[in-house]
């Protein structure tokens, strides 16, 4: 585990190595980790990578005492996402309810974090500079997929279930799975929500404390080695306490 002392650095990538580092880290934690796979995916020179790439901003979280980059989080804003002609999510997930708001939208995606700063302050200052980011760019919605590790919804009944019934978001919110995985597996009455909650991965309880839903369906991702959920988060409904948390108390 790395102190929690150390001093990080937080940017947006500027060149293609540092992209490259990003890419090298992402296959690392997506590839050698959890055994994904795609179509650009190098594995010769170690990085995972495809062809949205180009459009997006990746945020990067340098450790300042080694150099090395520990975390990244990919950010498409919908100015970006006009460039591009879609969204990331968009294979996966029927967005016209997010693209008909007529509100600023930022999609993320490809957050890891190096194993060894899992649990730490790395984390603490990328959800730091996303909030800087959403300010500066006055991003009023956030959505993206988060996934759970591998493709059998059986064996993810009870956290999926738990999602569904607990999170499920607004109609005006409401993104829809293209390739519907029915997340309504097991009756409310039936779940022991304190063991579907320790299936549930880090990063979807963030978003869930900061008042995010979850869009209807999952995904089954087979290339990725994923089930994969859509999260949503509008910035105008974090009530004060949730806002806090997210901008660091700014």
């Amino acid at each position: 585990m790395a102190e929690p002392n150390r001093d990080f650095t937080v940017k947006i990538a500027e060149s293609d190595e540092e992209l490259r580092a990003a890419q090298a880290l992402r296959y690392d934690v997506f590839v050698r980790e959890l055994g994904s796979d795609g179509d650009m995916v190098d594995h010769e020179t170690g990085l995972e990578r495809d062809q949205f790439d180009p459009f997006f901003d990746h945020m990067t979280v340098t450790d300042n005492a080694t150099g090395a980059m520990v975390g990244v989080y990919r950010l498409l804003r919908s100015d970006q996402a006009a460039k591009m002609g879609q969204y990331y999510s968009d294979d996966e997930y029927d967005l016209s309810v997010l693209k008909a708001s007529g509100r600023k939208v930022l999609e993320l995606g490809r957050s890891c974090l190096h194993r060894d700063y899992r649990g730490g302050m790395a984390m603490y200052h990328l959800w730091n500079g996303l909030s800087a980011y959403v300010l500066q760019h006055e991003i009023e919605l956030l959505f993206g997929t988060a996934s759970f590790h591998g493709t059998d919804p059986t064996e993810l009944a009870a956290p999926l279930s738990l999602l569904h019934h607990n999170h499920l978001a607004p109609p005006d919110l409401r993104v829809r799975s293209k390739s519907f995985q029915n997340m309504d597996l097991i009756a409310k009455d039936d779940l022991d929500r304190k063991a579907a909650m320790l299936q549930i991965p880090a990063l979807i309880k963030a978003y869930l404390r900061l008042g995010g839903f979850i869009g209807e369906g999952a995904y089954v991702d087979h290339a990725f080695n994923t089930i994969d959920v859509c999260l949503i988060l509008d910035v105008a409904r974090m009530n004060d306490r949730q806002r806090k948390i997210y901008t660091g108390g700014r």
